[in-house]
């Protein structure tokens, strides 16, 4: 099981190049409408979908439990389609939730400013002015998207393992040099690794639904970690018995498992958040 995680620049054929890459491996293409029909599933309507698309949030958006929800069900998403096997995913800061999964291989497409206004010029049929209108709003949001929701500098080649400059590559060169770099970074030993870190941050996303959404216990800024033989819960509660109520939930939902939760959640009395 591999994920391979395309992020691209506006007119830098990257949903191309995307879908030759899923075509010539025979994986999962994970685009914009795979994933929308998947967070629909659980209840976030078109209006939040269209707010935060990869898109800046105003700044009172980026504090609301709107948000945190929206974030919540797009890691979710991912992680479900995850589970499913091989898949290439477009975009929706696929290569951050999946960076500490081994065997991961996250690429950015860019292109020189030039020839993405051509592009955009050719697409919209608009003239060069409002080409570069475009391109500035789309990197604004993409960049103010990564920013809000992962604290990361979307364009930092630090944070991916291979930048593409599509400028004068087809899609289907792109495709081969990909293919060959996964034929090299993807080992058995890593696929097993993958799958193990796969299902650890699944049931961590589980819990963590579990306790916030179905037992609908407040604990503030909850996360959960699964790792070899013990589940961690972090997070800050108002009061003793909610850091209980957590536990007892994890308990519940890795009943079938062997796993010792332990709480790293702190008790902080008449603890308030802006909602």
């Amino acid at each position: 099981m591999a994920i391979i995680t395309i992020s691209r620049e506006l007119a830098v054929l990257g949903d191309e190049t995307a879908a030759e890459l899923a075509k010539k491996l025979k994986y999962r293409l994970v685009d914009k409408n795979t994933l929308e029909q998947k967070i629909k599933s659980y209840g976030v309507d078109d209006a939040r979908l269209k707010k935060y698309d990869e898109r800046k949030p105003p700044l009172w958006a980026s504090l609301s439990q709107d948000r945190d929800n929206y974030l919540h069900f797009l890691k979710t998403s991912m992680l479900a389609e995850a589970n499913l096997g091989n898949a290439v995913f477009v975009g929706r800061g696929a290569s951050v939730i999946f960076k500490d999964i081994p065997g991961v291989l996250s690429i950015f497409l860019v292109a020189a400013p030039e020839i993405r206004v051509e592009r955009v010029k050719s697409y919209f049929h608009c003239d060069e002015k409002k080409a570069k209108r475009i391109i500035e709003k789309s990197d604004n949001d993409r960049s103010g998207f990564h920013h809000y929701f992962f604290d990361m500098d979307w364009r930092a080649p630090e944070n991916y393992l291979l930048t593409l400059n599509t400028g004068r590559t087809h899609p289907s060169v792109c495709t081969e040099i990909i293919k060959q770099l996964a034929d090299y970074h993807i080992t058995e030993e890593t696929q097993s690794l993958h799958e193990t870190r796969i299902k650890e941050a699944t049931l961590a996303q589980d819990i963590k639904h579990f306790i916030l959404y179905e037992k609908e216990a407040p604990v503030h800024f909850l996360d959960v970690v699964v790792s070899m033989d013990k589940i961690v819960l972090y997070g800050v509660a108002n009061s003793q018995a909610l850091v209980d109520a957590a536990i007892s939930a994890a308990i519940e939902k890795a009943m079938s498992s062997s796993l010792t939760v332990v709480s790293e959640i702190q008790v902080v009395q008449e603890y308030s958040i802006v909602p």
